[in-house]
């Protein structure tokens, strides 16, 4: 087992020097002294939950369907900045900052998918929300999931980006992500690595999301920094302790998926080589009623690299009454 690690532990490394002979690097680096002081594309409000946790959120635009986005790992909600600014046309919008994340509060949470499951449910019940849409991205797709599964009376429908949970790992590929991923080792990514990190999740890394990298290398001034470092291996360890593929066929909800045909996160490269279209398929194939959606030349970040295909496809799919190719 040792020896294997070791061995994914090489290929990572491997991985992160090749990113980083691809990217520009960043002179300069910004500093906060909190997270309150990210600047967000949105108005932010704050909702209190149970056991002292609050949820930062944004919450735009009117419509007759109410959709939640959840961001992935280590990310915000102005990860749906280019989704929100338009669909927010049509619906209405509400973004969240997961507990541990962003603006919202950070706290010993044990990050696992039932936990952020109930914390989205627990927050739809603060806003009245009776029935939602629920948008996840990465993990935020297999916490959706979680949700539709745990609460199927109160989800309406699904929208996966690049969904953690297709992807499926062995008893030691899930033992390495627990041992590689730490708080400590999150506080200590050198800067450098944190842009190739940042460019490992596009085809190719448009300027616009520059600001990601540096609310990243700026975060970790915060004096909440600690928080956040904390909650990442939690979050790590709750996706791969809650595998969720071989559950998919019982979701009942009518499910858009969509996937960047070069995402170089999924499937993983080095633990499960392979094609991002056999993983969006196996995961397709398995859920009831279900419509896939293959973006061309987009990474892992397909909601913003391929955002106008995103948002024409989350709104033919809600306007036609989220009717879907497998009924």
């Amino acid at each position: 087992m040792k020896k294997l690690g070791l061995i994914f532990t090489l290929f990572y490394w491997i991985q992160i020097a090749q990113a980083q002979m691809l990217m520009t690097p960043m002179d300069d680096y910004p500093r906060i002294s909190s997270f309150e002081e990210l600047q967000y594309p949105f108005e932010t409000k704050k909702v209190q939950l149970s056991n002292d946790i609050t949820v930062a959120y944004a919450d735009e635009g009117k419509g007759s369907e109410t959709i939640i986005f959840i961001h992935g790992l280590g990310s915000y909600l102005p990860a749906w900045k280019k989704n929100v600014e338009v669909l927010r046309q049509y619906y209405r919008c509400i973004a969240i900052d997961l507990p541990g994340y962003g603006k919202s509060s950070k706290g010993d949470y044990d990050g696992s998918m039932e936990f952020f499951s109930d914390v989205v449910i627990q927050f739809a019940d603060k806003l009245g929300l009776k029935q939602i849409v629920l948008a996840g991205h990465s993990m935020g797709g297999q916490i959706s999931i979680v949700t539709a599964l745990r609460y199927p009376q109160r989800v309406k429908a699904l929208i996966l980006a690049a969904p953690a949970g297709f992807e499926t790992f062995n008893e030691g590929q899930k033992q390495w992500f627990r041992e590689v991923v730490t708080a400590r080792s999150t506080a200590l990514t050198p800067a450098q690595t944190v842009q190739s990190n940042f460019g490992f999740n596009f085809y190719k890394f448009p300027k616009d999301a520059d600001f990601m990298i540096r609310d990243r290398l700026a975060m970790r001034f915060a004096s909440d920094f600690d928080g956040y470092c904390y909650i990442i291996p939690k979050s790590v360890q709750g996706m791969v302790n809650q595998p969720v593929f071989d559950l998919l066929d019982k979701l009942t909800q009518p499910t858009l998926i969509v996937f960047g045909e070069s995402d170089n996160l999924i499937p993983n490269r080095f633990l499960n080589p392979g094609r991002t279209r056999d993983v969006a398929l196996a995961g397709y194939s398995k859920i009831p009623k279900a419509t896939l959606v293959m973006v061309p030349k987009c990474g892992h970040f397909v909601q913003w690299e391929g955002a106008d295909t995103f948002n024409s496809a989350v709104k033919k799919f809600i306007d036609s009454g989220f009717v879907t190719e497998k009924k």
